[in-house]
């Protein structure tokens, strides 16, 4: 059997194993893949929450603009009345009243006039208290704090963009995986139809006596390799699926991924410095110095006055009577002592600033040599997939030509085995390197913010 006839005898078998799979399984392709990943992987859904909790600590902040409200309520019974004092009747009535008193009292009320008589107060009674207080000059706490909030809200927005750029990349690494082994898989099915081939050539010829009983040992060796090969890809395979289900959310492994085309797109240059301000990363790295400049505000407001005005509606029954009523106060608060260690808190929050500051320029530095060495690599795979292309040409040519020698008897087996060998490998050093490529490409378009195709 020649090259020609095995190819077309492997388009067969592939279009069979094709008709065959779309019916029993089913069958993703890179962007069902993407999708499903977005839908359900677990990163995506923990950033979601972070993006949630981020909104409802906004929307607490932003409560801290109105008014606070507190009620109060208390009842007692003491065991003896909180105020207490001896009165003596005596010393309080005038004395010129005395006659009078003498002659229309009793004696015996008369003759209490002299003792002292013990009064105790409040030793039960009821408080309650409602009271509202508004804010009017907090240092700039409560503004700062909404701002910080809405920062820390657009921070999870901007780890939610960075998650699902991972997710995506790891999707297509399983992706490209399965490819690869799907290849890998193809290059050894034709692998093992030419050995089997070349084996059916040696047994003629072994038993017509015109060959050695050694070349077909070789070929049976030769066979128990592919055999070891292919029990390696299909472990990985599996492995892969594996991964790649649980990485999306799918339920089996009973799928199989849409093979595209060996053909390379080409990447789209960027100039580093028009990628910078559209990357997730430059723009953490501001949110970080923005949440710094905030913090510095925040600390020093706390050593400012602040300033509030409040109302108040009030009741009791502490001295048997019934009391309600309303007032209206404003309060200024100056901490003082707070100066102490608050200076030296001040002078950290600066420090902290500056940090992020020269974090902005090094990482902007780092992000933007990140991107001129993803195109170099992106270049020099793409340099690789053509030289992979020719050593193919080169291989097969090989091949022929050995096949065609070890026919006429002037080569040995071992040499058709070795060009075999050796086209084998060229066929999975193109895959290797398509991969590669197509890795490389994604890199780069995550490091320089372009759409994922």
């Amino acid at each position: 059997m020649n090259i020609k006839r095995l190819a077309a005898t492997l388009s067969l078998v592939a279009l069979g194993c094709g008709l065959h799979g779309a019916q029993a399984q089913t069958v993703y392709s890179l962007q069902q893949l993407r999708a499903l990943a977005q839908q359900n992987n677990h990163a995506i859904v923990q950033s979601q929450r972070n993006i949630n909790m981020a909104a409802l600590q906004r929307k607490e902040a932003f409560t801290k603009f109105f008014p606070s409200i507190s009620a109060t309520a208390l009842a007692f019974d003491a065991s003896k009345g909180m105020a207490s004092m001896d009165v003596n009747p005596a010393e309080i009535v005038p004395s010129s009243l005395m006659p009078t008193l003498q002659a229309t009292l009793p004696a015996e009320v008369l003759a209490s006039l002299g003792s002292p008589v013990n009064i105790t107060m409040m030793k039960n009674g009821t408080i309650a208290g409602l009271t509202l207080m508004q804010p009017i000059y907090a240092g700039g706490q409560i503004i700062n704090g909404n701002r910080l909030a809405q920062v820390g809200e657009d921070v999870s927005n901007l780890q939610m963009r960075l998650t699902k750029n991972e997710v995506d990349k790891k999707t297509e690494q399983y992706y490209w995986q399965l490819i690869s082994l799907q290849e890998k898989t193809r290059t050894l099915q034709a692998a093992s139809t030419l050995i089997a081939d070349i084996r059916s050539d040696v047994e003629a010829a072994v038993r017509a006596g015109v060959a050695m009983r050694n070349d077909l040992l070789q070929v049976q060796l030769r066979q128990n390799e592919l055999e070891s090969q292919k029990l390696k890809l299909t472990n990985g395979t599996y492995v892969t699926k594996l991964l790649l289900s649980h990485h999306c959310g799918l339920s089996d492994t009973t799928f199989t991924v849409q093979a595209p085309g060996l053909a390379i797109e080409p990447v789209t240059f960027v100039n580093p410095d028009e990628a910078l301000p559209r990357l997730t990363e430059y723009q953490l790295l501001n949110k970080q110095v923005e949440a710094s400049e905030l913090n510095k505000k925040m600390v020093k407001g706390k050593l400012l006055p602040t300033v509030a005005v409040g109302a108040g509606l009030n009741y009791h029954n502490l001295l048997d009577n019934n009391r309600a009523f309303a007032m209206v106060f404003a309060t200024v608060s100056i901490p003082i002592s707070d100066w102490w260690g608050g200076s030296h808190a001040l002078k950290r929050s600066q420090q902290q600033l500056l940090n992020a500051l020269d974090q902005l320029v090094e990482k902007s530095e780092l992000l933007s040599i990140g991107m001129r060495q993803a195109w170099n690599e992106v270049s020099e795979a793409q340099l690789q997939v053509s030289i992979a292309e020719r050593s193919i040409e080169q291989a097969k040519e090989n091949l022929r030509l050995n096949r065609d020698y070890y026919n006429a008897g002037i080569a040995k087996m071992s040499d058709l085995l070795e060009a075999q060998l050796l086209y084998q490998q060229a066929l999975d050093n193109r895959t290797d390197t398509f991969i590669a490529y197509q890795m490389k490409s994604l890199q780069y378009r995550l490091a320089t913010a372009q759409n994922i195709k």
